[in-house]
């Protein structure tokens, strides 16, 4: 079974490489994989991937750090991600952010101390009709309030 030190793939992780090894477009995909199993793409995980694929380590994170999906550090247990598509930007989502980065005591982009939270703006989540939206590990919030923040923190606090 590959691993590193640090890393080991899954049977199934394997297997979906292997699967993929030879077919067209196969770095992309086996990037998913890779970052839905871990949640991010570790410096480990890239150097299993390059010797699993035989691709240069060198376009493995050309290709994680050009497209803005693969996340290179681990995000916290809940991760919290507020639209910033249009719709959500113009109702309210930079406001989001800062109240959540407030209450958290949380910069964007980062993870807290403990790795219970992470907090990112992202592209549009697609649900417009209900902005501003925000998603905690996959579940969506919508038509989210400033003043709405601190409910939908409290269970995940005091878990």
């Amino acid at each position: 079974m590959p691993q590193t030190n640090d890393v080991v793939f899954s049977p199934e992780l394997v297997s979906f490489i292997e699967t993929w090894k030879s077919k067209p477009g196969n770095l992309i995909m086996v990037l998913h994989k890779v970052q839905e199993e871990f949640k991010y793409i570790s410096r480990e995980a890239a150097d299993l991937v390059s010797q699993m694929l035989d691709v240069p380590l060198a376009t493995i994170w050309g290709v994680v750090s050009f497209y803005h999906f693969f996340k290179l550090t681990r995000p916290g247990k809940y991760n919290i991600q507020v639209c910033m598509g249009t719709a959500c930007y113009l109702k309210g989502g930079q406001a989001l952010i800062d109240e959540l980065s407030s209450q958290l005591n949380l910069p964007e982009g980062s993870v807290s101390d403990d790795g219970l939270f992470s907090l990112e703006g992202v592209r549009c989540i697609g649900c417009c009709g209900l902005a501003p939206v925000m998603t905690i590990g996959g579940e969506v919030y919508g038509k989210v309030t400033k003043a709405e923040v601190a409910k939908i923190l409290a269970p995940l606090k005091n878990a």
